[in-house]
């Protein structure tokens, strides 16, 4: 239907209209209901009943939109997580920066889209729950462990190409860096329970201080040879 008749059949219709536009935003109400439950509960506590309940509709509606409640969870992954991938790979090919600028910027951009948010609670559930469901924690490693560590590999890699970075094992580096994120997110979502309570967690703060860290150990040395035979993991490895 064009734009101008579904603006006149809204208008003779309103009814009809608010129920076609209820029933295009129910899979995203579902979703979202669905995340801040497996969030709260885990993936094995949450039924599928709370979840439909959350989202004001009824058990039925829920299985039109996701036949069962492990293909909601895998929907949940990848609109909150496996989506974002396409775009930072897009800012990756344009970013002009320096490699040590363009992974303090990753650092701080997942912190903003991901870590902060609820969304992070779904790598805690993965976690605590993947070893039971060995489906649901291969499907998460396909949409989110390995495009998260390619891409950490290119940046990495882009380091040694430069000569910013020294030779390094990448396949192994990449732990480097995703280990602050990983503590990250289990801080947030542990009731303070992985810190001392001395000092106060500033995530934004702690991200800085890990990404110095980080850096420290990637960066060339002066007069540090950084070519000759590739480490494992490097370009042409």
């Amino acid at each position: 239907m064009s734009a101008p008749r579904r603006f006149l059949a809204d208008k003779l219709c309103p009814v009809r209209a608010k129920r076609e536009r209820r029933k295009e935003a129910r899979p995203g109400e579902l979703l979202e209901a669905a995340l801040d439950l497996f969030v709260e509960k885990g993936f094995a506590a949450t039924r599928s009943e709370e979840v439909a309940a959350r989202a004001g509709v009824s058990k039925g509606t829920l299985f039109l939109y996701f036949p069962s409640k492990e293909e909601l969870f895998k929907a949940v992954v990848v609109e909150n997580l496996a989506s974002l991938f396409a775009g930072w790979n897009q800012e990756f090919e344009a970013f002009e920066g320096s490699t040590a600028e363009m992974l303090r910027y990753c650092m701080r951009v997942w912190w903003e889209r991901v870590a902060s948010t609820k969304a992070s609670g779904l790598t805690k559930l993965m976690l605590s729950e993947g070893r039971n469901f060995p489906e649901l924690a291969e499907f998460y490693r396909k949409q989110v462990v390995h495009p998260g560590h390619d891409l950490m590999r290119r940046i990495l890699r882009r380091g040694i190409d430069s000569g910013e970075f020294a030779p390094i094992d990448v396949d192994h580096a990449i732990y480097a860096v995703i280990a602050p994120m990983l503590f990250l997110m289990l801080w947030k979502h542990s009731v303070n329970v992985c810190i001392d309570g001395q000092a106060e967690l500033d995530p934004e703060t702690y991200l800085s201080v890990q990404t110095g860290i980080v850096l420290r150990g990637l960066l060339a040395q002066p007069g540090e040879q950084t070519s000759g035979k590739p480490q494992r993991g490097a370009p042409g490895a």
